[in-house]
């Protein structure tokens, strides 16, 4: 579950990491109402959840009264990247001399937590990684023994710190770290630390993504769940407890496991296409379920084309078939060109049952990709 930058700075302020004051509105009289009491300038921030905010025009800087309802009108309900702004965080602006990059994420290949500190912060901290990976500092954590002191300070001397500066960050980093372990977050982080004019300290921006499979021992941000939506399909994902991710491409993806689901989309941009989604349904998945996957996708006017690829195991082959038919034929018009790939428990079984009045079926994962993305540029011409 992805916390909005408005949910994580309050769970940040709560626990003593200085934030600037803010503000959430959801209308341009709101954006107004909020800068008279904060004061000039401010930022008036879109929230949603993808990155790149500024440079997609979703983060714009208000000296003014003016400049502040011209902020408001072009951020309130515009398309972020596929996402309609709803809701604007007005905060106080922040004249900063620098900025620095502080967080904490899984190191799978570890399997430990690792502590990460960058002085060049306030950018795309994975172009960093790829570009200048020595640019950030890291340190593992042991899980049964938390962030050391130490710890904290060297890796932010690592990070080439200044010391003035030191134990300031040195001190977010480590309740960044507490807050992680508390709240089963799979990965937080400040991006950017601020070091203001007067030598202040603050937290610019905030991401804190929390594991969903813990939500039932973090009933208060269990309650943060409908808010932390982003949009009709996210809501629908959650009720149909899919895990689902809407991305900015034309085909759309379902398949049965999250291994198997990236390969499909590594394999649409592959063969020259674009992937709408990602969406998994899970093993096991029965008729119902696999309709209600189909009912998400075609909710997205994005979408152009589908492509199932289904793996039989606890999923089988002929369970997910019936689902297919069953919810293509309660459409007196099928909305978009279906393809479907099965493989695997009780595959054959399937391919048979299924309607080939209402669906393309291909024997192989690369020639239904390939002829979902081929449907998808067709339609869209």
């Amino acid at each position: 579950m992805r916390l909005h930058e408005y949910q994580a700075k309050e769970i940040f302020a709560e626990a003593g990491i200085p934030v600037p004051e803010s503000q959430l509105a959801d209308s341009v009289d709101g954006v107004l109402d909020a800068v008279d009491e904060i004061g000039y300038p401010a930022a008036v921030k879109a929230q949603v959840h993808v990155g790149g905010r500024g440079k997609a025009g979703g983060i714009k800087i208000a000296t003014s009264r003016e400049e502040a309802r011209e902020a408001a009108d072009s951020i309130l309900g515009m398309d972020l990247k596929g996402y309609t702004v709803d809701r604007v965080l007005v905060e106080q602006g922040v004249d900063f001399v620098d900025e620095y990059y502080v967080g904490v994420t899984m190191d799978r290949g570890e399997g430990e937590p690792v502590a990460m500190v960058s002085t060049k912060g306030g950018v795309d901290i994975e172009a960093v990684a790829e570009d200048d990976p020595d640019a950030i500092a890291q340190e593992h954590i042991d899980p049964a023994f938390g962030l050391h002191p130490y710890q904290a300070r060297k890796v932010v001397y690592d990070a080439g710190v200044p010391a003035e500066y030191a134990r300031d960050v040195s001190s977010i980093l480590s309740t960044l770290y507490e807050l992680y372990e508390a709240n089963d977050a799979s990965d937080i982080e400040i991006n950017p630390v601020m070091i203001t004019s007067d030598d202040d300290v603050i937290a610019a921006d905030a991401v804190m993504n929390i594991d969903e499979d813990a939500l039932f021992r973090q009933p208060d941000l269990a309650e943060m769940e409908e808010d932390s939506y982003q949009n009709d399909l996210e809501r629908k994902a959650g009720e149909y407890g899919f895990d689902y991710v809407r991305l900015s491409g034309n085909t759309g993806i379902i398949g049965n496991g999250a291994g198997l689901v990236m390969a499909t989309l590594d394999l649409v941009d592959y063969y020259g296409g674009t992937p709408a989604n990602f969406l998994d349904v899970g093993g096991g998945a029965k008729a119902d379920r696999i309709g209600n996957a189909l009912d998400m996708v075609f909710s997205d006017e994005n979408v152009d084309s589908v492509v199932f690829n289904i793996f039989g195991g606890i999923t089988r082959g002929d369970e997910v078939a019936k689902g297919i038919n069953e919810a293509l034929e309660d459409f007196d018009e099928i909305p978009k060109p279906v393809v479907v790939r099965l493989a695997g428990t009780n595959a054959e079984e399937g391919m048979e049952i299924l309607n080939t009045d209402l669906v393309q079926v291909e024997a192989t994962l690369e020639d239904a990709v390939q002829r979902a993305v081929a449907n998808a540029e067709e339609v869209a011409q």
